[in-house]
């Protein structure tokens, strides 16, 4: 079973949905015990950096979700749920996150505008693939996805396994270990996006 972590962002159900789609059971929760007890998990992520980290510490899930990655449970993070991964974010103040990748989250740069591009980076993007994983096994580079973000992940040596420009290069996938996270919406992506959960609820670490 899947455990989609419900902290009070948005967009919940598409992420159920689209896993039902493929083939899998996936339980939109906030229970520890459910969490636990689920052989995969993910964290989506709508909204600002600082309203999604607060609704997961008044949850009391901060501990759980460590606990449920030092236990080697595949663990996919989306969109803002990925930028959580990481040390801090800049986003309407300074947020510490949960320091799992190096580098810290930060708004697009207003230069980008004199180029004819508007913030936030919404719409469809290619991505380029840096190395192999199986959550992007039978997709082919420089792919299309989803994107709807005004802040971005530094590129990670070694961690980030696709990045996207958008006036700036930027981290569009990263993993290490048993956590996978994608700054694009995979159950927004149509068919590659539909890969990628599958391929995320057939992973074994």
């Amino acid at each position: 079973m899947i455990a989609i972590i419900d902290y009070g962002a948005g967009n919940i159900r598409s992420v159920q949905k689209a896993f039902e789609f493929v083939g899998f059971e996936a339980v939109v929760t906030s229970q520890k015990e459910a969490i636990d007890n689920a052989s995969h998990l993910v964290l989506p992520g709508v909204g600002a950096f600082g309203d999604c980290l607060k609704g997961i510490v008044n949850l009391g899930l901060v501990e759980v979700i460590h606990e449920n990655i030092r236990k080697g449970k595949p663990f996919l993070g989306i969109c803002v749920g990925m930028q959580l991964l990481f040390e801090k974010s800049f986003e309407f103040g300074i947020h510490d996150g949960f320091g799992y990748f190096k580098g810290s989250i930060k708004r697009f740069p207003e230069e980008i505008v004199s180029k004819g591009m508007k913030i936030p980076h919404m719409g469809w993007n290619n991505v380029n693939f840096c190395s192999d994983h199986p959550v992007i096994k039978g997709i082919e580079n420089e792919s299309f996805f989803y994107f709807v973000h005004s802040y971005f992940a530094p590129v990670v040596e070694g961690e980030t396994i696709g990045v996207c420009e958008y006036g700036v290069e930027f981290s569009a996938i990263v993993g290490r270990d048993n956590v996978i996270a994608t700054q694009f919406h995979p159950e927004k992506s149509h068919m590659n996006g539909l890969k990628i959960i599958k391929n995320f609820g057939e992973w074994k670490c």
